[in-house]
């Protein structure tokens, strides 16, 4: 498979509008309130009856700083002890979800997100692993994928040796900028030295696979402040790189507005900037993913998508796309079966509902039979850029031409661009299009058209 990408600066100024990033399709926006606590166990029942492995994500939301940047839901605090409440009531719902799920589906995939998990101290990060292990059936083999997201200035030689006892394999350490006067501006200080000592530490604990977020378009940043971080980065050759587009929305996150917008680099600049990292890392032998992910090529990621296996939900991309999702935590989302759930997002709404006994659904949708079209579809552009018009068919029993006549004549124009190439047996994105992938799913999105506007660019 060829896993090149190409930089047009044409093509991405013209496709350069808001869309989503399809962690799911139908998007988060489209869950609502309709959807209980009665629907979610209807769900597991059905889930149960078709058996299969689990993903387990726990959301933990508490950070000692706050980065100015962040659009995460987080509790900001420096008293360890907030986090004891939080973790009752989580060890709780683990409880109340593990009862209703059949304990001999494995656990295939566990994530602790945040926030900042490693803001738990060491007792309460066995309590919470325990208590797991309690309700659901964890592997003992090291054969799962079970990751961690880590902030190095929380983090030292004794937490990752934890870590690796816990059974934890795979590890996502923040970075964002090494550049002094950029992280004043975004108020995250953190040096080089915490940071490679971490991800060194993890090597040697033998964590299978390293990953280091950056993020391009922060304050006072520019290509080559941004190429020395990549460059001191290149040196350690982590497994994977995540380099995220900052979407700069003060509107919605207030955290964003501490962020002086007159500091903010241009489009211009934000592009050159992709344009540099895209060409320092594949020159340093790494393949694009898609959606701001490169891997090594025999990353397991990179390995699943030549082999046409790799797969999307809420964390990112992933091998595992025969597990459903159970999501733990304030915010929480999860698939499971035929639909997607959220948990409530205030801290004492999610302390009432476990009180009461009650699982801690905000809300969900149910997807029907269209929905589960497209979201193959999207799946399959997004993930390996390029679909089987007749593997489509024969799972959903449609003619693909008759079905998506509309959206077939609207991707005529991006094949006249060189986007894309639309076959008799399928759609192939060119490397030219990798970049702009979301553009592409977007056309196969019904409900796009009144949410544009609450959507990040995809550039």
């Amino acid at each position: 498979m060829d896993q090149s990408i190409e930089f047009d600066l044409d093509l991405i100024n013209r496709y350069n509008t808001s869309g989503p990033r399809y962690t799911s399709y139908p998007t988060a926006l489209e869950l609502h309130e309709g959807f209980g606590d009665a629907e979610y166990r209807q769900h597991i029942a059905q889930s149960n009856a078709a058996g299969g492995p689990l993903s387990l994500y726990f959301h933990i939301p508490f950070c000692d700083t706050v980065c100015f940047y962040c659009a995460c839901n987080k509790i900001i605090t420096k008293n360890r002890k907030h986090a004891e409440p939080y973790l009752d009531n989580l060890c709780r719902e683990i409880a109340m979800q593990g009862d209703l799920f059949e304990r001999s589906r494995p656990v295939n995939q566990l994530h602790w997100g945040g926030g900042t998990p490693t803001f738990l101290q060491a007792g309460q990060m066995r309590r919470l692993m325990e208590t797991t292990r309690e309700h659901f059936s964890l592997r003992d083999d090291d054969q799962g994928e079970y990751s961690i997201e880590v902030d190095p200035r929380e983090t030292d030689d004794g937490t990752i040796a934890l870590l690796r006892q816990l059974g934890f394999n795979r590890i996502s350490l923040g970075l964002q900028d090494f550049d002094p006067a950029v992280q004043k501006a975004v108020n995250r200080l953190q040096t080089k030295e915490q940071t490679f000592a971490v991800l060194e530490a993890a090597r040697q604990e033998g964590f299978r696979s390293t990953n280091i977020d950056l993020i391009y378009g922060l304050p006072l940043q520019t290509v080559r402040t941004f190429a020395d971080t990549l460059d001191l980065v290149l040196e350690y050759l982590p497994d994977r790189f995540s380099v995220f587009n900052y979407a700069h929305l003060p509107s919605r996150f207030k955290t964003q507005r501490q962020i002086n917008e007159a500091d903010m680099p241009s489009p211009q600049v934000k592009l050159d900037i992709l344009q540099m990292v895209g060409r320092k890392l594949t020159e340093a032998g790494y393949v694009y993913i898609g959606m701001d992910h490169f891997a090594r090529p025999d990353d397991e990621l990179a390995v699943a998508q030549r082999e046409g296996k790799l797969y999307r939900n809420f964390q990112g991309y992933s091998t595992h796309s025969d597990c459903d999702l159970v999501g733990l935590g304030i915010t929480s989302i999860g698939r499971v079966g035929d639909a997607y759930i959220q948990n409530v997002k205030a801290l004492d709404r999610y302390d009432e509902l476990i009180a009461r006994g009650r699982l801690p659904v905000y809300k969900g949708v149910t997807l029907d039979e269209d929905d589960k079209l497209r979201r193959a579809v999207i799946s399959q552009l997004i993930c390996h850029f390029q679909l089987s018009f007749k593997s489509i068919e024969q799972n959903f029993h449609i003619d693909f031409g008759q079905y998506f006549a509309d959206e077939l004549k609207t991707l005529q124009a991006m094949q006249a661009d060189g986007l894309l190439r639309v076959g008799a047996d399928g759609i192939r994105v060119l490397s030219p299009g990798r970049l702009l992938i979301r553009n592409i799913c977007m056309v196969f999105d019904k409900y796009l058209a009144q949410k544009r506007q609450q959507f990040s660019k995809v550039i």
